[in-house]
């Protein structure tokens, strides 16, 4: 496997000034990311697939174990409060459990059937989309966790860096990050590990922004649960109605928060109208926006 390569390029890393290390290290970080360029077709059918069954009701699901299971869960608990995505539609298969977020299971990614059975507890159907992250696309606790995922009918989505890795064979999408041989040999945390981060940034993001929760590039499904997060609740609203910050925070509180339902009270709706048209557009902001400008 590519990834488990050893590079001739870093052969005498550890005799290298720091700033040497360095600079081959981020010599890596930018091949990792200039490697996701190849996987952005597959990438965007990825997404495109996800979309409806997630409009359906369904979950995202992050299957892994170690560095990529960790990636997984970081992008996923990033998502209700960047995009108001409900806690409850999001799953975490990580081997070991939960508790290998902090401390390795040593062994735990080697039980394909371990796989298996947390797609089972988690009750996965037609409607969910599921990640399988593995940098070596080897882990048989992610491919049983994939293979059962596709035998129950959701979308699956393998995520590795090794050309014909069998975790392709379990996936419906499969995207390829081939960010070959480490810095430091196997060491996968470093480039693939990146190039992980970024593929997942990409799809929850853009299969956020098509299910209607970006608006003008801004992340109106948020809701203003602190002061931090009311400031820009109040400049999104300002921006989109073209409002005063005054009016724009007395908007936020009536909406208790709620942005795109402030923006329909700074256009001057009634919050059960408000409502109303948000609901009639699925909750788009942009067509419920327009409806609003040709009254």
């Amino acid at each position: 496997m590519a990834t488990e390569e050893f590079s001739p390029r870093y052969l005498d890393l550890d005799s290298w000034s720091t700033a040497e290390m360095l600079a081959a290290m981020y010599e890596g970080q930018l091949a990792a990311a200039a490697a996701v360029a190849g996987a952005l077709t597959d990438l965007a059918a990825a997404v495109d697939d996800a979309v409806p069954a997630l409009g359906r009701g369904g979950r995202i699901v992050y299957a892994g174990a170690g560095t990529s299971g960790r990636i997984g869960v970081q992008d996923g608990t990033e998502l209700p409060p960047t995009f108001g995505w409900p806690a409850d539609r999001l799953v975490y298969a990580m081997a070991g459990g939960l508790g290998a977020l902090i401390e390795s299971v040593e062994g735990a990614e080697d039980d394909e059937a371990a796989g298996a059975s947390a797609m089972a507890r988690a009750g996965i159907g037609a409607n969910d989309v599921v990640l399988g992250i593995a940098a070596s696309g080897a882990t048989p606790f992610t491919i049983g966790a994939l293979r059962a995922a596709g035998n129950a009918g959701a979308v699956t989505i393998a995520i590795a860096s090794n050309k014909g890795a069998p975790l392709f064979q379990a996936a419906r999408h499969r995207i390829l990050v081939a960010t070959g041989p480490e810095v430091i040999a196997g060491s996968t945390r470093m480039k693939a590990g990146t190039a992980q981060k970024i593929v997942l940034n990409l799809f929850s993001s853009a299969v956020m922004v098509k299910l209607g929760r970006v608006y003008l590039g801004l992340m109106v499904h948020m809701r203003a649960s602190n002061a931090k997060l009311r400031r820009r609740a109040e400049g999104m609203v300002c921006q989109i109605v073209g409002c005063g910050p005054a009016d724009a925070a007395r908007h936020v509180e009536r909406a208790d928060g709620d942005v795109k339902s402030a923006v329909m009270l700074g256009f001057g709706l009634e919050p059960a109208e408000a409502e109303a048209v948000l609901a009639r557009h699925g909750g788009n902001l942009r067509h419920a926006v327009d409806e609003v400008r040709l009254r």
